[in-house]
């Protein structure tokens, strides 16, 4: 997880900036000035995030005195002569307040992913048609499980991989097995979810022949053609008990025993499983064996869903593309401006799966060489849950209100709204948004998203 250390003097910017970060998965610790900054070791941080205009020291003080850090200056007054006097002397970069919160999002990720001393390749996978192809994404979410594969691989031990159903998980068991000391011996796939209960033990651990109804001939189940090698097992979370008990004999003893036999067999194989639910949760309620998860849970491995890689869509988009119109045989096909805007503000809850699906439907159906939104067939979202970087006032207003103590406390969207409905009555539109520094466009949009009503002014009687 990357550190941040937020030096601003204003409580509730910094408060806020905290909160937004944090939701992203950084770790943040504040100061309200360089010399507090200075105290903290700034140089023990991945990324120091601070005002140019500070109480006693300017911003740009920690610039040597955090080195190697990297600086990224705030600064409310937007003039080129501020932000390049602060390049000039080693900033890393800089944002001009009000600044919109994706753009500072973007503006950490893209730092911290070129200073970042452990960046990972993504790794080559090899499809089960023989093809190698990397996984695609550069996002910091994405830049974790890189790191996490490329030490994990060569350990030998059980991994568990989390994550919504279409984000990749065989892609990360593929690279795991590739990346082990097992890569020469085989790689055995089993979604748990597409084998009928009835067939699952026998499936995965064979049967003697006559050992039940249909059982003609003796079997091998896929434990044993795994052997020296690797088992995924996909959907594991769908497996039933008595198949869980036998699954963790084998990581417990490394045996097997075919349905039907009396004989055990030991076998050598390395585990990765993989689910979208919470087994945990499922021990609680019985579905799955307590002892069984903390076998699998030895190394775990969370992917995230593509709603919240905004970087990478438009990228796997373009690649995905390419093999569409390869299969399809309709070269020369792009995306229009419009469909890009519209792949990249889908929240896709069928994540990698479903952008394939849409980018197939637009092959398909589109005219000419530019594919249209219409041609994709996404549905209409109805209500996109809010994100902190869309539905959050700008931050950084340098005229916004003083704080009080009650208000260090309040979300951004509870900020906006409580200074809304506080200071209307008071102030105008115009003022307002001044204040928070934001555009009258931008007050109003936000007041229909978060449902403030504007205060009415009362007519005057004739």
């Amino acid at each position: 997880m990357s550190r941040i250390l937020i030096v601003e003097d204003e409580a509730i910017i910094r408060s806020a900036l905290k909160r937004l970060l944090e939701r992203h998965g950084y770790e943040v610790s504040e100061a309200g000035s360089a010399e507090q900054a200075e105290q903290l070791e700034p140089a023990g941080f991945d990324l120091i995030i601070s005002d140019l205009r500070l109480p006693g020291e300017p911003g740009t003080h920690l610039i040597q005195a955090a080195a190697p850090t990297p600086v990224l200056i705030m600064t409310s007054y937007a003039s080129m002569r501020s932000a390049v006097d602060a390049l000039k002397q080693g900033a890393v970069d800089y944002v001009a307040k009000p600044f919109d919160h994706a753009e500072l999002l973007e503006t950490v990720s893209r730092i911290l992913h070129q200073q970042s001393m452990q960046h990972s390749p993504p790794p080559n996978v090899t499809d089960e048609g023989g093809g190698r192809q990397a996984m695609i994404g550069n996002c910091t979410a994405m830049q974790l499980v890189y790191t996490r594969i490329r030490k994990t691989a060569p350990a030998d031990v059980t991994v568990l991989i989390l994550g919504e159903s279409g984000t990749g998980k065989e892609l990360v068991a593929r690279a795991l097995h590739q990346q082990s000391k097992r890569a020469k011996a085989p790689l055995m796939c089993v979604n748990c979810a597409a084998i009928p209960e009835t067939l699952i033990e026998s499936e995965l651990f064979g049967h003697e022949k006559g050992a039940f109804t249909g059982a003609s001939a003796a079997r091998t189940g896929l434990v044993e053609a795994a052997d020296g090698g690797t088992l995924f097992l996909d959907e594991i979370g769908e497996l039933p008990l008595d198949a869980q008990a036998r699954l963790l004999r084998v990581l417990q003893e490394g045996e097997i025993r075919k349905i039907g036999s009396v004989e055990t067999r030991h076998v050598d194989v390395r585990l990765i499983a993989a689910t979208h639910r919470d087994l945990r949760a499922l021990s609680k309620t019985g579905d799955f064996r307590l002892d069984l998860y903390y076998r699998l849970n030895v190394m775990q491995i969370e992917l995230p869903p593509l709603r919240d890689r905004e970087d990478d869509v438009l990228e796997i988009a373009d690649i995905l593309l390419d093999k569409a119109c390869h299969r399809h045989e309709r070269q020369g096909l792009r995306l229009s401006r419009a469909a890009r805007q519209e792949l990249r503000d889908y929240p896709w809850p069928g994540n990698v799966r479903e952008l394939e699906n849409a980018l197939e439907r637009g092959v398909i159906l589109a005219e000419g060489h530019l594919i249209h939104p219409d041609d994709l067939g996404l549905a209409p979202v109805a209500h996109r849950p809010l994100s902190a970087a869309s539905s959050s006032p700008s931050l950084g207003g340098s005229e916004a209100a003083q704080p009080n103590a009650e208000d260090d406390d309040l979300s951004l969207e509870d900020y906006f709204q409580h200074f809304v409905l506080e200071h209307q009555d008071q102030m105008s539109e115009t003022e307002l948004a001044q204040k928070l520094g934001i555009s009258r466009k931008n007050l109003w949009e936000r007041r229909q998203r978060l449902g403030i009503p504007r205060k009415k002014t009362a007519r005057r009687p004739n």
